[in-house]
């Protein structure tokens, strides 16, 4: 009996051992398996964090162009103020030529009649 015995304490630790090897197996395999997501989980992390970093430096580009573009629109409404002004000035300028011209002829028509009135009487 005590070789059914033997037999019996060697057929469970037998049983036992192939369940050990098989949950060693089994353990092996899930964390090999946990390891591969693990790491792919790391790789998408990275991307990300790469991605999040590319989103932030076009961002600071984007800020800067358009502080650029708003200091070049106030430039351009400068100049857009200053042309007005010079056209302005410029017709303000013509006016007072066409002035001056016209009052330039109308003395020249007044000196020419005076010298026509001035010649008969000179004659005499």
């Amino acid at each position: 009996m005590e070789e059914n015995i033997k037999n019996r304490v060697i057929l469970v630790l037998a049983i036992l051992a192939v369940i050990f090897l098989a949950g060693t197996t089994r353990s092996c395999s899930t964390s090999k398996r946990l390891k591969s997501t693990l790491m792919e989980l790391n790789k998408e992390k990275s991307v990300s964090w790469d991605s999040q970093q590319q989103i932030n430096e076009l961002k600071r580009q984007k800020a800067a162009l358009e502080k650029t573009l708003e200091e070049a629109k106030a430039e351009s409404e400068a100049t857009k103020k200053l042309l007005q002004q010079e056209q302005s000035v410029s017709q303000g300028l013509k006016d007072e030529l066409e002035k001056e011209t016209k009052l330039k002829e109308a003395l020249e028509s007044d000196l020419k009649e005076a010298l026509i009135k001035d010649k008969p009487k000179s004659k005499k």
